[in-house]
């Protein structure tokens, strides 16, 4: 069955925030301190935020389900003057299936329709499964930043970009 990509409405958040929780611990627990997972967590996948993200004409959230379930969630964005795929994460169930190919290839579709020939992602520097898919993508390495996110926490990442 071939892979299932629809915009994320209101009525998906709960599902999304939920397939975020279980990628993030997935992902994240020998990288981040349990306090920062939750932090973050709270911070991006609070109910009314996605929500209010749903509905903003400046944000795309799609959504990706393999077999009609629900595999993975991208969301992407004009950040500073560039296209930012913001989110991409897949169940760890359902990965390497094509799933993040597919959000990946219908995100670069909608950053050549805004008309954008290049788009970045911020990837956690110490995220090597996340950094090698992302080069699979054709995405590579553009700068390294280190962010101030609040409460003590920081996010070291790496700045990819590529041909959209």
């Amino acid at each position: 069955m071939p892979i299932d990509i629809r915009p994320i409405t209101p009525n998906d958040v709960s599902a999304i925030a939920s397939l975020a929780r279980t990628t993030w611990l997935d992902a994240y627990a020998d990288i981040l301190s349990p306090e920062q997972i939750e932090y973050m967590l709270a911070q991006r996948y609070d109910h009314e935020r996605l929500c209010a993200e749903t509905q903003d004409p400046q944000k795309w959230l799609r959504q990706a389900s393999l077999n009609g379930v629900l595999a993975g969630f991208a969301a992407c964005e004009v950040y500073k003057g560039e296209f930012k795929l913001d989110k991409l994460y897949i169940h760890p169930d359902m990965q390497r299936k094509g799933v993040g190919a597919a959000l990946v290839n219908h995100v670069a579709t909608i950053a050549r329709e805004q008309g954008f020939s290049v788009m970045i992602l911020a990837v956690n520097k110490h995220n090597e499964r996340a950094i090698r898919a992302y080069n699979r993508y054709g995405f590579h390495v553009r700068d390294k930043i280190v962010t101030d996110i609040g409460s003590g926490f920081i996010m070291d990442d790496y700045v990819m970009e590529k041909t959209a």
